[in-house]
């Protein structure tokens, strides 16, 4: 099972998301974080992924969801901890370039921008315009 941290970050009732594919094969957008590492804490290792893919410094506030991302044919299994974060320096810039060359593109969309776009994880919009934790179980991982 792989570890995974994640950022809520809210700016003008707008979440910003980003597209993780290298060369945007998809149109799918998530909330940038990534991978923990061991022996670092899932706080260093959100501060750290946020700023490779947005640029950005935050701090990082209260948990807010859990999902659980899998593929059964091949027992992938990933647990997703998202985090409401504050930005505390830097601006999105378009020229950002993420050193592992992953997110290709970031943008903070509104409510009803979220009902135009397609996002994982499902419930990704009650997490972040909502005030309760939220847990999302086993959902099918989707390229």
């Amino acid at each position: 099972m792989r570890v995974s941290v994640r950022a809520l970050i809210m700016k003008d009732d707008r979440l910003l998301l980003v597209n993780a594919f290298q060369r945007k094969k998809s149109d799918l957008w998530c909330a940038p974080g990534g991978g923990a590492n061991d022996h670092v804490s899932l706080v260093d290792n959100l501060i750290r992924e946020i700023h490779e893919e947005t640029g950005l410094t935050v701090t990082v506030g209260d948990p807010v969801m859990i999902n659980e991302f899998h593929a059964p044919s091949n027992k992938y299994h990933q647990v997703d901890l998202f985090f409401r974060c504050t930005i505390v320096s830097g601006e999105i810039d378009n020229n950002w370039i993420d050193p592992e060359g992953i997110v290709t593109e970031r943008r903070f969309f509104s409510r009803s921008e979220m009902d135009t776009i397609r996002f994982k994880p499902d419930s990704l919009a009650k997490a972040a315009w909502g005030d309760e934790i939220v847990y999302d179980p086993l959902e099918l991982l989707m390229r």
